[in-house]
C-alpha cells in the first residue's frame, strides 16, 4: 500500500482521506446491500406459502441476514480505517469483535429459527385431538433458547479473551449459595415432570389447583399458566404439583344434579306418590339423563316443606350443556307438579298463640295496667 502511494505520489494527508473515502464507501455499501436485502426477502414471504416450513425459514433468517450485511459494511470500513500503521495495534481486538458480534448474529438466527420452527409445531398440535404435544411445545421452545444463548454466549466471552475455565472455576466457590438460591426452581422442575410424567391435566382442561380454577393455557419448566373464568391470567408454581391436591373437573365422565323438592304439607300420600313417580317418568323418558343409576325419593319432612331427594346424572359434562340440561329438567319437574295440583314450599311459620282469640270474636279489650 506505501510502495503504491508513493507510485501515486499521495501524501499522508491524501491517504488519509483516501481512506477514509473508501471506509465511507464501504459503511453505506452494507447499508444498501442490507436496503436490497430486505426487500427481497420480503418479496419472497409474499410469495411463499404461509403456514410452511419454508416460509418460516426465511422468515427466521431476514432480520439477521439484513443485520449481517450492514454490519459488513461497518466491519469492511473498519478495516480499511485500522490498516493504517497508527492503528494497527487495534486490528486484534476489532477482530475479536468481529467474531464475537458474527456469534451473536449466528446466536440470532437460531432463536429466531426455533421459534418460528415451534410456531408451525404448534399450529399443527393445535390441529391434533391429543393435547400432549400443546404442552411440549412450549417446553422444547424454551429450553432450545436457553441452551442455544448459553452456548452462544460462551464463545462470545472465549472471542473476547475471557477463560471460560477460569470463569466456571470461580463459579464453583458458590455452588452451595447457587443451589440454595435455586432450590425453588429445582422443585418447579420436578413438579414439571410430574405434569409431564403423570399427566394429571392437559392443555385446555379445566382444572382446580390449589384454590384456582380455570382453564389451562400454557405449561413450561417453571410455571403453569391458568386462565380464570374471569378471564385474569394466573400462574402457578409447578412445585405445588407435588404438594396440591389437583381436581381435573374436564376428566369427569358425567355430571351430578343433585337437589330436593319441597312441596307443602297439605300434600296427601297418594299425591306425594304421584310426584314421586312423575319425577321417576321424566328423567326416564329423557336419554341425556344416565338411567344406570339415579334416586327420587321422599326423603323428609322438613320444618315448612315434604322433601322429595332427586340424585342423577347427566350424560354431558359440558358445562353450557349441563346447565341447560338442568334448567328443562327443574321446569318440567314444576310442570309436573303444577299438573298434580301440587305446590312448591316455601319457608314458613306458623305461629300458634295460647288463648288467642277465635275467628270471628270481637277484639279483647285491652287493660291498662298502672305504672
Amino acid at each position: 500500500m506505501d510502495s503504491l502511494d508513493e507510485m501515486l505520489g499521495l501524501t499522508p494527508g491524501s491517504t488519509l482521506i483516501r481512506d477514509l473515502g473508501l471506509a465511507l464507501l464501504a459503511g453505506l455499501a452494507g447499508l444498501v446491500a442490507g436496503r436490497i436485502a430486505q426487500v427481497a426477502l420480503k418479496r419472497l414471504l409474499q410469495r411463499l406459502p404461509p403456514n410452511t416450513l419454508r416460509h418460516a425459514a426465511v422468515d427466521a433468517a431476514s432480520l439477521p441476514l439484513v443485520w449481517a450485511l450492514r454490519l459488513a459494511g461497518l466491519w469492511g470500513a473498519l478495516e480499511l480505517l485500522l490498516s493504517r500503521g497508527e492503528a494497527a495495534a487495534l486490528q486484534g481486538l476489532v477482530g475479536n469483535l468481529y467474531l464475537a458480534t458474527t456469534v451473536a448474529l449466528a446466536t440470532w438466527l437460531g432463536v429466531r429459527i426455533i421459534g418460528e420452527a415451534s410456531a408451525l409445531w404448534a399450529k399443527r398440535a393445535s390441529g391434533t385431538e391429543d393435547t400432549f404435544d400443546d404442552q411440549l411445545v412450549p417446553i422444547v421452545r424454551k429450553t432450545a433458547k436457553v441452551v442455544l444463548v448459553c452456548v452462544g454466549g460462551v464463545m462470545i466471552l472465549q472471542n473476547l479473551g475471557y477463560s471460560v475455565g477460569s470463569l466456571l472455576a470461580g463459579l464453583g466457590i458458590g455452588t452451595a449459595a447457587i443451589a440454595f438460591a435455586s432450590k425453588d426452581t429445582i422443585a418447579n422442575f420436578f413438579g414439571s415432570l410430574v405434569v409431564f410424567v403423570d399427566r394429571p391435566f392437559q392443555v385446555g382442561d379445566w382444572v382446580e389447583i390449589d384454590g384456582v380454577e380455570g382453564t389451562v393455557e400454557e405449561v413450561d419448566l417453571r410455571t403453569t399458566r391458568i386462565r380464570t373464568f374471569a378471564n385474569s391470567l394466573i400462574t402457578v408454581p409447578n412445585s405445588k404439583m407435588t404438594v396440591t391436591e389437583i381436581q381435573n373437573w374436564s376428566r369427569m365422565k358425567k355430571r351430578r344434579i343433585k337437589l330436593e323438592v319441597g312441596l307443602t304439607y297439605d300434600t296427601k300420600p297418594e299425591q306425594m306418590r304421584a310426584a314421586v313417580a312423575a319425577i321417576r317418568e321424566i328423567i326416564a323418558s329423557d336419554e341425556r339423563f344416565h338411567h344406570d343409576f339415579y334416586l327420587v325419593n321422599f326423603h323428609e319432612m322438613a320444618e315448612s316443606s315434604l322433601n322429595i331427594f332427586c340424585y342423577l346424572f347427566t350424560r354431558t359434562t359440558n358445562w353450557a350443556e349441563y346447565m341447560q340440561v338442568r334448567e328443562d329438567f327443574l321446569l318440567a319437574v314444576m310442570d309436573a307438579m303444577a299438573q298434580l295440583g301440587l305446590q312448591i314450599a316455601f319457608p314458613t311459620r306458623t305461629l300458634h298463640l295460647v288463648g288467642a282469640q277465635p275467628p270471628g270474636a270481637p277484639p279483647a279489650m285491652l287493660r291498662q295496667t298502672p305504672l
